[in-house]
């Protein structure tokens, strides 16, 4: 036998698979019953807050690097004057564009 024949035998059987594991999945479904996927997919861990030690050290490399006045610059546009005056709740923002300097 080919390896050609016997992939095509395998995709055949793995395709009679996944339809009885469908009907199977529908046969047992209650009505009401959240299909176990999407039980998965709510349950998703929620990502770690940031911390300021990390806006800190990527403000401190991007000021070292020459761009102390940018850095300045975006702490001022979230209304501080400096950085641990700025809201956590805006972390993820000044993150994301300390990244973009």
């Amino acid at each position: 036998m080919s390896k050609q024949t016997l992939a095509l035998e395998i995709a055949a059987d793995l395709r009679n698979l996944a339809a009885r594991i469908e009907a199977y999945a529908k046969e047992e479904q209650a009505p009401g019953d959240i299909p176990k996927v999407e039980q998965v997919q709510a349950e998703a861990p929620k990502p770690e807050p940031i911390s300021i030690e990390k806006i800190r050290a990527i403000l401190a490399e991007k000021s070292q690097s020459g761009k102390q006045t940018e850095v300045k610059a975006l702490i001022t546009k979230f209304g501080a004057k400096k950085l641990t005056d700025i809201d956590p709740t805006c972390y993820a923002e000044l993150l994301k564009e300390a990244y973009a300097l």
